[in-house]
């Protein structure tokens, strides 16, 4: 589409918002009739830790749609010479899993916990054993019973726990809603159903019957749709919370609220069976559309869904990305310090680049990115952590490539552990996420680690806010069909799409930096148990 032709589809209320919260950044995507990204908007945000717990102000999560969305007016702006009166559809999704809960009031009874906090061992070794299902300790469902279990004097007073994406839908549109693969990681789904597990709810009830709460599991939980539903339409109040101009019209539709799980599934077509995605970020996530069921239960995999509720075998890493970005953003003070201001994709392509330049046993560095804990190795806190030894060959080029090395090493236990000893399929796995902006680094990292080809498409980049904006077009524009034939017939057909087959000899060298990285484990231990937060 031209530009005049775009500016009419704005003007005419044809154009699709998706708003994805990230762990550092809150993205909007405008999409046209036919998906393709036309603008975009931005805000910048860190999460912190209080009292030892990760959580974000939700003073500051409204703050930043609000901020998102009045950058991408100005983009629209800037590129049409128009601005945005009505929207064809809404989505918005956000880092799964976490706890946010309200009472009667709809007051805020604890500061948000987000994924990333690993304080619920106990709680979810329990519910796991009780529901002979895995229960990671970031679901919302364990976060409520460790509280439970804490004696916390908030739970009596809960109406309402939803997630982040649940909580900014409910605020634009009244609604207590999930979509299915974000339900999935706040209590298990019941496939035959698309609906939380009504056995294991009338479990939980049964397992805190004694403590007289005034409410039943269910009735604090949203409501589940799956992917095509609509979820909601845009209030008065919340088309003035989202556009503060006052220009925005009440009345649009919003598709259910989705995980960064389901929208990266979508941005990289990877929602069909025995398709699968890696998603690397500030967390790295893997995703396999399972044929069949897991054979038992495995700590290391997860259980979730598609956004239409098919079942997705996931393997998730709390780190990735953090600790690398703060080693860039190092490198750019010091060309800055020394006159030399560099622009950021110039600064990371520069750095990631010269990763390719390392030596094959990377001159003995090893990395360790735990910014926090990782269940997969044992971890329930994290220390970021660099190590080597006298005699270690410290070029720029090995160091880098530690870093990025690390990146995937967790990721590469668990997938082991589903590809070798689940025997699951995958036909292809497709990478996003920023990482793989840069070309020939990352996306040959992942493949030597995963010893499987990858495939990284144009919209690599994109990620999750384009996946929730292509979830709301899906909502106005299906005519029947499945979510997997939408995608592949009418968003990513004809895409083109960039495969790298892992090289021998990287696969074997990432094979023995990971066996590098599990002897050091104790080093990582000594770190955490040594160095107090």
């Amino acid at each position: 589409m031209g530009i005049n032709e775009i500016r009419a589809a704005i003007e005419n209320g044809r154009a699709r918002l998706g708003v994805e919260f990230g762990s550092t950044r809150i993205k909007g995507v405008l999409i046209d009739e036919a998906g393709t990204p036309i603008a975009q908007g931005a805000h910048d945000w860190e999460n912190q830790l209080v009292n030892n717990i990760w959580t974000y102000d939700l003073k500051d999560v409204i703050a930043g749609l609000q901020d998102c969305y009045a950058d991408l007016l100005k983009d629209v702006q800037a590129k049409y010479g128009c601005g945005i009166k009505r929207l064809q559809a809404i989505g918005i999704s956000a880092m799964m899993h976490g706890y946010i809960v309200f009472n009667d009031k709809n007051e805020l009874l604890v500061p948000f916990r987000t994924w990333r906090n690993t304080i619920t061992g106990e709680a979810a070794a329990a519910l796991t054993e009780l529901f002979g299902f895995n229960i990671p300790q970031r679901w919302s469902i364990a976060h409520l019973y460790q509280a439970i279990l804490n004696g916390e004097p908030h739970v009596p007073d809960i109406r309402f726990m939803t997630t982040l994406e649940g909580y900014v839908h409910w605020m634009l549109t009244g609604e207590k809603v999930l979509g299915v693969g974000e339900g999935s990681g706040m209590f298990p789904i019941d496939s035959a159903t698309n609906d939380f597990n009504a056995g294991m709810v009338e479990k939980f009830d049964k397992l805190v019957a004694d403590k007289g709460f005034p409410w039943k599991l269910r009735e604090i939980l949203p409501r589940v749709l799956v992917a095509g539903q609509e979820a909601g339409r845009l209030t008065a109040e919340g088309a003035k919370l989202l556009d503060v101009s006052g220009a925005l019209e009440a009345g649009i539709p919003l598709c259910p609220p989705e995980g960064d799980a389901q929208t990266g599934m979508v941005a990289t077509n990877s929602v069909r069976q025995r398709t699968g995605n890696v998603s690397a970020g500030t967390s790295i996530f893997a995703m396999i559309v399972l044929e069949k069921a897991l054979s038992k239960l495995r700590p290391e995999l997860e259980n979730i869904t598609t956004p239409s509720g098919a079942q997705v075998a996931m393997v998730h890493c709390n780190n990735c990305t953090s600790d690398l970005n703060a080693w860039v953003k190092l490198f750019g003070e010091f060309a800055e310090a020394a006159g030399v201001k560099l622009d950021p994709n110039v600064l990371y392509g520069t750095l990631y680049r010269k990763a390719m330049e390392a030596d094959p046993d990377l001159g003995d560095l090893l990395s360790y990115n735990y910014y926090s804990g990782e269940h997969n190795t044992g971890f329930t806190e994290g220390r970021p952590l660099f190590v080597r030894t006298p005699d270690s060959r410290f070029t720029l080029a090995n160091f880098m490539r530690a870093h990025l090395n690390a990146a995937f090493a967790t990721l590469k236990i668990g997938m082991d552990i589903l590809i070798e000893e689940e025997g699951a399929l995958v036909d292809r796995i497709m990478g996003h996420g920023g990482i793989f902006k840069t070309k020939g680094v990352a996306q040959p990292i992942m493949a030597a680690a995963l010893n499987a080809p990858v495939s990284v498409m144009e919209t690599a980049g994109e990620g999750g806010a384009w996946g929730i904006a292509l979830l709301a077009a899906y909502m106005v524009d299906r005519k029947g069909e499945s979510l997997e034939d939408y995608l592949d017939e009418r968003i990513f057909a004809g895409m083109p799409c960039e495969t790298v087959a892992p090289d021998p000899e990287d696969a074997k060298a990432f094979n023995a930096y990971l066996a590098r990285f599990k002897a050091g484990l104790p080093i990582e231990r000594a770190a955490v148990e040594s160095i107090k937060l």
